[in-house]
């Protein structure tokens, strides 16, 4: 019974290791094709000036962080013809210190539609007809509502203040999103449209970079540590700050590898939504008809309290992952004939890093899996077998468990051999992580001119950044993969609350929180009355929300 019960467990773990492989491989698949060669120019823009869809850019910003003007900047540099670009950037306040920045963007850039739009003076939430309980809580949701509510056109690109995109993204973005593609005869064909399409973010940490280090403003609290200061002079180097210093290190990694690959695997397979809110683009009239109760069979009566469009989830958090999957598994008649959801392969929205500490890395982890937790909780608790250590070891077990392996291969049934088995696929998987990130770095794809900064320049350009010698690479790769484990241990069975925005919350399964006051009974609870929109077979997903 016993070794029934052990072969048994042996094929579950043989058939897990085998999908996530093979996931992994249709992943890597996907970044290699896309992403290591320049791409075709987007058909979008050359359409005549009446038929350019109108893209309203909303561009969230809290504070200033490293490269926020070249981030901001690129948005005002992108192929796309001016008439039909309105760009809105939003801050809560006239004293968030980002505030001169966006102004002065404004002015260097003046044939724009471009406005700066302050959340004390959105009209429903101040001033004598507003009330600043008119929309839940959620400071971006905040942040970016009044732009949402007065775009022009239909067409909604939601980039966050800190990734740069590339001259040609909002020409790309556009082509997936309406299905325009170029012929072989000149013109432009079209295929089936989306509702949703994204970028893939990719992280470049600046620190102990020979193109330019960064000079780093440290909190005391690893949670609200500032990711990213203003400026990165190119003479600062924090190599003596120690490991503990080098969290973005960490952060790069993820980034790179096992969420990218996982990423294009999953938006290739497109069997459930998978998006990061850093670039987002989907339609006004969409969202606010999925959002609307008379609209959409998924919601209930209660949901119309809620406003409609972004507004509708202006009371939780994970708004990213609700706007997504909201997206995903809603339809009117007007709707059909689209696809979900589409990723733009090879058009990577970069994200400069600096002074990121390893503690600051692990709290931001923790943080993003506690929000995870109760929207795809199958995927969150799943999680550990999809990283390197855990998956081999899956494997090796397997491998080293059932009869078949040991009558046909000679396998040995034996710890030792269970141990080298597990060693060598770790070190085929490291290879291939090393191979992809250096690929992924060269930034082939991407187009550059002389106002791309160093850091969206790639590996292989003048100018740019510098692969990462073998050494840094493998200490940042070990670092990742021993923390995964642990980080998931804490964020998903050892605690409930996140910090957000300064206060402390306890994250409850309907994706509400309350906020924790250890000084008294106190419970303010943020989104309890607005319940969130109950939909009927919500699938899981992969979702990383940020």
């Amino acid at each position: 019974m016993s070794i029934n019960i052990v072969q048994g467990a042996a094929l579950v773990c043989l058939g897990w290791s085998c999908t996530v492989f093979l996931l992994q491989l249709v992943g890597i698949t996907k970044l290699y094709r896309n992403h290591t060669t320049p791409l075709p120019p987007p058909a979008s823009p050359s359409l005549p000036e009446n038929e350019v869809p109108h893209v309203t850019v909303i561009r969230p910003v809290k504070g200033v962080e490293v490269g926020l003007y070249e981030c901001l900047a690129s948005t005002f540099r992108l192929v796309y013809p001016k008439s039909k670009l309105s760009i809105r950037l939003c801050v809560d306040s006239k004293s968030d210190p980002a505030y001169p920045v966006l102004c002065q963007l404004v002015v260097d850039f003046p044939n724009f539609d471009a406005q700066v739009l302050v959340e004390e003076e959105d009209p429903i939430l101040h001033g004598s007809a507003g009330h600043v309980n008119n929309l839940g809580p959620n400071p971006k949701i905040r942040n970016i509502s009044r732009a949402y509510r007065e775009a022009k056109g239909d067409v909604i690109w939601i980039v966050d203040c800190n990734v740069w995109v590339a001259k040609n993204a909002a020409g790309r973005m556009v082509d997936k999103l309406f299905g325009f593609q170029p012929n072989s005869g000149g013109g432009i064909d079209r295929t089936t449209p989306y509702k949703f399409v994204h970028q893939l973010p990719l992280v470049v940490d600046l620190d102990n970079s020979s193109s330019g280090a960064s000079a780093v403003t440290k909190s005391t609290s690893a949670e609200e540590q500032s990711l990213l200061p203003s400026t990165v002079p190119k003479d600062n180097q924090n190599r003596n700050q120690g490991l503990l210093a080098h969290g973005g290190r960490l952060e790069e990694m993820f980034m790179s590898t096992t969420h990218a690959k996982f990423y294009g695997a999953i938006n290739a397979v497109g069997v459930a939504p998978c998006i990061v809110g850093k670039s987002n683009m989907f339609r006004k009239s969409h969202l606010d008809a999925f959002t609307t109760v008379s609209s959409n069979p998924l919601l209930h009566s209660s949901d119309s309290t809620r406003g409609t469009g972004i507004d509708f989830f202006s009371s939780y958090i994970c708004e990213d992952h609700l706007i997504g999957d909201l997206i995903w598994r809603s339809s009117f008649p007007g709707s059909m004939g689209y696809k979900n959801h589409g990723l733009v392969f090879g058009e990577v929205a970069v994200q400069p890093m600096a002074g990121m500490s390893v503690a600051a890395y692990i709290a931001r982890r923790v943080r993003w899996l506690r929000v995870r937790k109760w929207t795809v909780l199958a995927a969150t608790l799943v999680e550990p077998g999809v990283e390197s250590l855990v998956c081999c070891a899956y494997f090796a077990f397997a491998v080293t468990t059932l009869p078949w392996f040991n009558s046909t291969f000679g396998v040995p049934q034996t710890w030792s051999a269970m141990a080298t088995l597990w060693s060598g696929a770790v070190t085929i998987w490291m290879s291939i992580d090393r191979w992809l990130t250096n690929k992924l770095f060269r930034l082939h794809s991407l187009d550059v001119d002389e106002n791309t900064p160093f850091f969206a320049r790639g590996t292989a350009r003048t100018g740019g950044t510098t692969q990462r010698p073998f050494r840094e690479w493998i200490a940042a790769w070990l670092g990742r993969e021993f923390l995964a484990l642990p980080i998931w241990t804490t964020a998903v069975l050892l605690g409930t609350t996140v910090k957000w925005r300064g206060r402390q919350f306890k994250v409850r399964m309907d994706m509400s929180v309350v906020e924790v006051d250890d000084r008294k009974s106190r419970a303010d609870v943020i989104g309890g009355s607005k319940p969130r929109p109950r939909m009927a077979g919500s699938p899981d997903s992969k979702d990383r929300v940020d």
